[in-house]
């Protein structure tokens, strides 16, 4: 059961990360997981015509930790532990969809698949594994972030 959903973990993700607009967007957070869409950039590429990996590692990662905080609410310190990548082909320069799949939710951690797909074709080009670490305690939202309503 989700505790979040896409337009509650987008205000989140707003309020977390104010210095900059975020280059994607939560598109679906349910029972199956969740998704993100990330519209393709200049800056995405690197020599050869192709995203890059650091784009591919840093959207694996955010969608890891959406997928965790959609089932557990907003808890800011929810931080990666492991994150394992395989690039499976070269993606074209074009935007992406990234959906997260929780395998495990513990007390202590949680273990997220997540897969990265090109708008073009829909082809698949990364999948990783992800392991979050859990905060003990709840945390205390800091003063300057509105929070949306529960």
């Amino acid at each position: 059961m989700v505790a979040m959903d896409a337009g509650e973990l987008n205000a989140f993700l707003a309020a977390a990360f104010p210095a900059s607009p975020l280059p994607f967007a939560v598109t679906r957070a349910d029972d199956q997981g969740v998704e993100i869409s990330q519209p393709f950039g200049d800056n995405h590429l690197r020599p050869g015509g192709t995203v890059s990996g650091p784009v591919l590692m840093t959207l694996a990662d955010t969608v890891a930790y959406v997928a965790v905080v959609s089932r557990i609410g907003p808890e800011f310190l929810t931080v990666t532990s492991h994150l394992a990548i395989d690039f499976l082909r070269k993606p074209p320069p074009a935007g992406l969809r990234a959906t997260g799949e929780l395998l495990k939710l513990g007390r202590r951690q949680a273990v997220i698949a997540v897969r990265i797909h090109s708008e073009i074709e829909d082809e698949l080009v990364a999948y990783a594994t992800a392991t979050y670490a859990l905060p003990t305690k709840p945390s205390v939202p800091r003063a300057d972030l509105e929070l949306p309503a529960p």
